[in-house]
């Protein structure tokens, strides 16, 4: 349960009427207001259908009584190392401004963690952005550990 004075949210995969709302949240924060366009969905309605056609992948969002409060990626991916280990990876991890610090967030990720292993997985991991410190504080005390360095090439 959290501690915000209203119901909890239900969480549940996300629909294409959602994705307004999902990019929203995406672009309502510093890094997000550089990358996200909420003004021109296609490219979003088009990776949505590829997300959805793909049964590894979820965009899972947290609906409080129709409102979109919060939304996650998750993927399951199978593995050959660790002896074939399935891992889970959360991405993309966002919480509307007026919902945290209320709990919500947790609320998502034992969601996720539940959901990965009934899905099978052995592992759960995320990467977060260097610049979020206090989301790296907020995963730490759920348990991630700090155990890899990331990096990333990005492709034009």
């Amino acid at each position: 349960m959290s501690d915000f004075p209203h119901a909890d949210p239900v969480l549940r995969d996300a629909t294409a009427a959602d994705l307004p709302a999902i990019v929203g949240l995406l672009a309502d924060d510093k890094l997000g207001s550089t990358r996200e366009s909420p003004d021109d969905l296609a490219p979003y309605l088009a990776a949505f259908a590829e997300l959805d056609a793909d049964p590894n992948q979820r965009l899972i969002v947290a609906d409080r009584a129709g409102e979109i409060v919060g939304t996650f990626q998750l993927t399951y991916i199978p593995g050959i190392s660790q002896r074939g280990l399935k891992r889970a990876v959360i991405e993309s991890v966002r919480v509307a401004a007026a919902e945290r610090g209320h709990g919500l967030g947790s609320q998502m990720m034992t969601w996720a963690i539940a959901e990965s292993r009934a899905a099978g997985c052995r592992l759960v991991q995320l990467t977060s952005n260097a610049e979020r410190p206090d989301a790296h504080r907020f995963y730490e005390r759920l348990g991630f550990v700090r155990s890899h360095v990331g990096f990333k090439l990005k492709l034009n």
